[in-house]
């Protein structure tokens, strides 16, 4: 005779929210290629319908989103994305040298980066996790394998990951 085991869980978190509470979780995308932008956008979009995708176009623009200066300092009333998604070769101020900074100011340094690049130069993965990303991904070369990859980070950051409440506090 078999037995059989009722495990009771709690309720998943909706999908794109923090695990916390319930406050819907952004998604900074650091891109600037306008076709990857799009599928970016609707690859989260499926996955955690709730979440908002904000992007940037460099590394300029990427400390000025999370520092809320200039365009941005109407976001100071709201939290940190809950990962910031960062494409290593972008203009102006490169992925390096954000990355850098972001890992060295008290109030971003707990933001989860993850790299997602066409590089699979093992200087560039050495160089990211020696600067403190979470993940280094490597971009497949098709537009169906760059959707499966962007569904499944988002799978992983919106339904899995717990993050600390320091990433998801407001800003001011």
């Amino acid at each position: 005779m078999k037995r059989s085991t009722i495990v009771e869980t709690a309720p998943e978190p909706q999908r794109g929210q923090h695990m916390r509470d319930e406050t819907p979780m952004t998604i900074l995308v650091a891109e600037n290629d306008a076709d990857d932008r799009t599928l970016i956008e609707h690859a989260v979009a499926e996955i955690l319908p709730a979440a908002r995708v904000d992007f940037v176009g460099d590394g300029e623009q990427l400390l000025t989103y999370l520092r809320r200066e200039g365009p941005y300092e109407k976001l100071h009333a709201e939290r940190y994305p809950g990962v910031v998604v960062l494409d290593l070769y972008m203009p102006c101020m490169g992925a390096r040298a954000a990355l850098s900074q972001i890992k060295q100011e008290d109030k971003l340094r707990r933001i989860p980066v993850v790299v997602l690049t066409a590089s699979a130069d093992e200087e560039d993965i050495i160089h990211s996790y020696g600067a403190g990303v979470s993940s280094f991904i490597t971009k497949p070369p098709t537009r169906a394998g760059l959707a499966g990859m962007v569904k499944d980070i988002s799978r992983y950051w919106g339904t899995i990951v717990v993050l600390p409440s320091e990433c998801t506090v407001c800003a001011a």
